[in-house]
This record gives structure tokens, C-alpha cells and sequence, in this order.
């Protein structure tokens, strides 16, 4: 089945602390920046808040960032890596905070995760340095006065991921509900070894120990072209953790652009993860609907019932209901749609990236907020 592909020309990344109706859809948000102390106060870390509007009470979702290889990427780590991720949960009903551990972007300092040589890691000192990070960020959130300290998810990308599970099972996180980890891993290097990290198996003892300790259940998601950490690799950390006796789901998804590695914070891989995000946490009973979901003005454009279109259109309206505007989504009689979001001729683009793969011409089915399509407008556009 073909489907036109995103086109995600945005100006710009998002910006949390500007809502403007214009760019941003659903329930409103609220961003903060703080400085989040860590043991007792030595030393405080970065963190962006983002959380609905309302008073809650509202769960909360620590969301941590990757490892990159060099230095200077490390510097310039921010939220912008999750700009596309963080509202998802926000619009769910989540605060989500997002901290920045010492040694990246604005919180500074001493990079603290360094495992050491490739020949000998030592992962665990490195998890327990990215754990304090992390739990400070943790015990901040449970204390807001709008969070629900019994409904908290860890949730990371990469190394994030890694920390994320670290954390669950080392520090014994109270009011801990799930975590959710996306490509988690650590010591690949796709440019020297695509697929193949470097220290297989300490990484693995890592799993060992932590699928006896996590009582959580945990996502482990990955995608089948992930050039840090392939197939092979991630079904083997997971035989190792669930062997444990962890509540542990492996999802690997089909690949994703050129590394599947990235799919977590592309708009577009919200096609991907986000319904196995959705299936997984109802297996859990964790809450994890729209905040707007029963709007009756919505419920036009949340309906089911898109005209023709085929299932890989479904999926991209999903993305399309998520995105930044302006944004426009086209569908044709024969089944195929385009999507365009956060650009000023996104109207124009969505027919473009429709007509380029439908025999039948295209006609707007959103735009915005609303359904603009009508019957007949598909009928004319067939003749």
C-alpha cells in the first residue's frame, strides 16, 4: 500500500513556552524552565516542564535523553530533541519533565556517563551517575502540587532508554506505573560498526541484574534498521531480562527511514510507536487518552470513519492530528492522502504530496481544527 510521505518542512522547532493557537492544537499547555537539586543540593540540573493547563491532578512522565558520541553534540542536548514527543503525553494528561543530566546542554559541568574504554565498560558506573540525574527529576515531579505521585511512567530514547530502566530497578521508584524505552542501548557507534555496539555482553549483564530487580512493566521498542543497535543485539538484551522475571514487552518495528534508531523523536514515527505505546499501557491499565478525546466540537476531526483511505493513510492522519500547525491532510477517491505540518502552505503541499501517488485528483480532508472535506467534494473532484 502506498501512502504520500510527510512532508515535515517545520519552521523552526516547536517551542514549548509559545501555544499560539496558530502552530498548536488540542488542550492547552503549560512549559517551564526550573533547576532540579540533586543529592541534597551538590549540584542542580536543567529540566523543561511541559504539562496541561489545569489544575490535574496529572501523571507524570520523566523523559530522558540519549548519549551522543561527541562532546560537542553534547553540549547543545535539549529539549528540542523530544519537541515532537513531549505534547503527545502532555495532551494525554501527563507532566512531562525533561531533564538535562550534568555534562549536557544547559545544565554544564563534568560529563558523568562515561563508561570508558570499548575493551572494558563499565556501564554500571556510568548508570549510576545518569540514575541520580534521573531520580532527582523524579522525586521533583511526584512533589508538584498538580502530579499524581501514584501514576509516574520513566521513559527514554537510546541511552535514556538504558538509564530509564536502570533507574526502575536500582533506586526503587516510588509510585512507578510503567517505562517506556525506545531503542534503548549503550556503545553503538553506526559509523564504525553499524548495528554491532561495541560491548555486547556487559551491557546484556546489565539486564541480568535488572530483570530480577525492575517489578514495573517495561516497553522495549526498536526498529528492525536501528544502525546502533540491530536486531540480533536487542532480542538478546531482552531474552537476558526477561529471563529475569521482568514484565518486559519487545516490540521491533519495520524499518524506519534510514536508521531506525531516530523513530522516537521524528514526527513521523509517530505512526509507529505511539499506537504500541497506547496498546501497551491499556494491557497496564495506565490511563492514556486525550484529554480532548470526549470534546463533542472534536469529534469531527477524531472520528474513525476518514473516506477511502487506506490504512497507511490512517496511520499518517494520526500523525496529522498530533502535528504543529498550519497543517493540512488530503485524501483521494482511490484511497491515498498527503500530509504537510508546521509550514505556511501546508494546504497546498498536503494536495502536492497526495496527487504524486493518486491516480484520482486530491481534495482537502482537514485543515487545522477541522473537517473541511464534504461528499461531494470527492464526487466532483472523481469526475
Amino acid at each position: 500500500m502506498r501512502a504520500a510521505l510527510l512532508l515535515c518542512c517545520l519552521l523552526g522547532r516547536p517551542a514549548f513556552a509559545d501555544h499560539d493557537p496558530a502552530t498548536y492544537f488540542g488542550p492547552r499547555l503549560v512549559s517551564e524552565e526550573v533547576r532540579v537539586p540533586v543529592r541534597g543540593g551538590r549540584y542542580t540540573i536543567a529540566a523543561t516542564l511541559l504539562r496541561p493547563a489545569g489544575p490535574g491532578p496529572y501523571g507524570a512522565v520523566v523523559l530522558n535523553h540519549g548519549v551522543p558520541v561527541f562532546a560537542r553534540e553534547r553540549a547543545t542536548e535539549s529539549w528540542e530533541n523530544f519537541a515532537h514527543v513531549a505534547p503527545v503525553f502532555a495532551r494525554r494528561g501527563y507532566v512531562v519533565i525533561m531533564p538535562l543530566r550534568r555534562g549536557f546542554g544547559a545544565t554544564g559541568g563534568e560529563f558523568a556517563e562515561d563508561a570508558g574504554p570499548c575493551s572494558n565498560p563499565n556501564y554500571q558506573s556510568a548508570e549510576q551517575a545518569a540514575a541520580d540525574d534521573v531520580m532527582a527529576a523524579y522525586d521533583y515531579a511526584r512533589l508538584l502540587p498538580y502530579v499524581d505521585p501514584s501514576r509516574m511512567i520513566l521513559a527514554g530514547q537510546s541511552a535514556g532508554g538504558l538509564v530509564s530502566i536502570f533507574a526502575a530497578g536500582t533506586r526503587a521508584p516510588k509510585g512507578l506505573v510503567a517505562v517506556l524505552t525506545f531503542a534503548a542501548g549503550r556503545g553503538g557507534n553506526p559509523a564504525a560498526n553499524p548495528g554491532v555496539p561495541c560491548a555486547v555482553e556487559p551491557v546484556a549483564r546489565l539486564f541480568d541484574a535488572l530483570g530480577k530487580a525492575v517489578k514495573a512493566p517495561v516497553l522495549l521498542h526498536y526498529a528492525e534498521n536501528d544502525l546502533y543497535f540491530g536486531p540480533k543485539i536487542t532480542r538478546l538484551w531482552y531474552e537476558r531480562f526477561s529471563a529475569g522475571g521482568a514484565q518486559a514487552e519487545y516490540v521491533v518495528q519495520p524499518p524506519f527511514a534510514e536508521d531506525g534508531h531516530n523513530v522516537f523523536g521524528d514526527l513521523i514515527g509517530l505512526r509507529h510507536w505511539l499506537p504500541t505505546v497506547e496498546r501497551f499501557l491499556a494491557t497496564h491499565s495506565v490511563p492514556f487518552e486525550r484529554l480532548d478525546a470526549a470534546d463533542p466540537s472534536r469529534q469531527d476531526l477524531f472520528s474513525s470513519k476518514l473516506p477511502y483511505v487506506r490504512s497507511a493513510c490512517r496511520s499518517l492522519y494520526r500523525v496529522f492530528l498530533e502535528a504543529p500547525g498550519p497543517r493540512a491532510y488530503a485524501v483521494s477517491a482511490d484511497g491515498h492522502c498527503g500530509f504537510a505540518g508546521g509550514m505556511k502552505e501546508a494546504k497546498a503541499e498536503a494536495i502536492r504530496q497526495c496527487s504524486s501517488v493518486a491516480a484520482l485528483p486530491c481534495v482537502l480532508y482537514a485543515e487545522g481544527e477541522a473537517v473541511v472535506w464534504k461528499k461531494e467534494d470527492s464526487t466532483m473532484a472523481a469526475r
